[in-house]
């Protein structure tokens, strides 16, 4: 991790834009705002006195911020001119915040989780001094679909009990832990924050569908358990959970994807993992592929480019120039759409 230099290095009068361009560097874009001497409301023109510290796990992007009262809002300006999009973990490790985005409000104290996404508009307050703690996933990693994603973001998470019990501490420990993990154990932790963060979701699901809600869980965890299976297809899932195929058709009609589909999209994202995990010294492209069900080498380089737009090994050689700092990781590095 670099110490970002702390607002109290810079004269008065450039303090206010120093942070925000600090703030920009090690989360996104956005405007910010200091708080009026009471607190109350925004002022427009003092100064944020605080510091940052950011870092990088994987694919994750970290950061540590103390800093005084304070609002961030991330427009849609903000969005066009960096409009690669993450889902952001805030942990609130002091003070109060409250977050807006969606139409909805959420406020956590000390210990809470706040999840937003920066691919649309949200408003963060922070009405008296504090710290957090930032975990941001890249949006295209956590291969969920938009609806699944909205119910998560916007949100406060409850820490208690569930996932949230969980994911608080170990994201908690992946921001502390970062700079000395080395690579290899840096994306196997990043995996394994992107499939806690999975999870979040399908706990968060919508209710009002009751049974057919839990059968489609149910299902998609199936589909996970067994990708490495060559046979699994939609006549193997529906028979497993003994319904027709037509049913099994009509259930993910409401999910916008097919059972095939989604099969085929859930291997290539562990395929597309692995490969990043394994660098050049890892398994071959060959082997990869037949452990995650594919029977045709050919078949899954061709599956692998439409998806990620690189073949595989074209997909593991811009890793280990990402690492050296030969190319962008954020710019090539991404499945085509996102």
């Amino acid at each position: 991790m670099n110490l970002f230099p702390t607002t109290e290095a810079t004269s008065a009068g450039e303090r206010l834009a120093h942070w925000r361009d600090t703030v920009g560097r090690a989360l996104v874009p956005m405007r910010v705002t200091p708080y009026a001497a009471e607190g109350s409301e925004a002022a427009g023109d003092g100064a944020v006195p605080g510091r940052i510290v950011p870092g990088r796990l994987g694919p994750l992007r970290l950061a540590t911020m103390e800093a005084g009262p304070q609002r961030l809002i991330r427009s849609r300006a903000d969005i066009a001119r960096s409009p690669r999009p993450f889902v952001a973990a805030h942990i609130q490790t002091s003070g109060r915040a409250e977050l807006r985005q969606d139409g909805r409000t959420a406020t956590v104290e000390a210990g809470g989780l706040l999840v937003h996404d920066t691919a649309r508009p949200y408003t963060l307050d922070f009405p008296e001094p504090f710290a957090c703690r930032t975990v941001l996933l890249p949006r295209h990693a956590l291969d969920l679909p938009d609806d699944e994603l909205r119910r998560v973001t916007g949100t406060a998470v409850g820490t208690e009990t569930g996932v949230g019990a969980i994911l608080v501490p170990f994201l908690t420990t992946l921001v502390e832990s970062a700079p000395s993990c080395p690579p290899a154990i840096a994306d196997r932790l990043a995996a394994g924050a992107l499939d806690l963060f999975g999870t979040l979701a399908a706990e968060r699901a919508r209710p009002g569908d009751g049974a057919r809600d839990d059968l489609v869980r149910r299902i998609r965890d199936h589909i996970d358990r067994h990708l490495a299976d060559p046979a699994l297809s939609p006549e193997t899932v529906a028979a497993a959970h003994h319904i027709s195929v037509r049913y099994l058709h009509r259930l993910f009609e409401k999910e916008n994807l097919t059972v095939s589909r989604l099969i085929q999209r859930r291997r290539l994202a562990r395929c597309a993992r692995e490969l990043l995990r394994g660098g050049a010294a890892g398994p071959s492209v060959a082997a990869v592929a037949h452990r995650w069900g594919f029977v045709s080498s050919a078949h899954f380089s061709r599956s692998f480019r439409g998806v990620y737009g690189h073949s595989p090994r074209e997909w593991r050689a811009l890793k280990t120039a990402a690492v050296s700092g030969a190319v962008d990781e954020a710019a090539v590095l991404r499945p085509i759409g996102h």
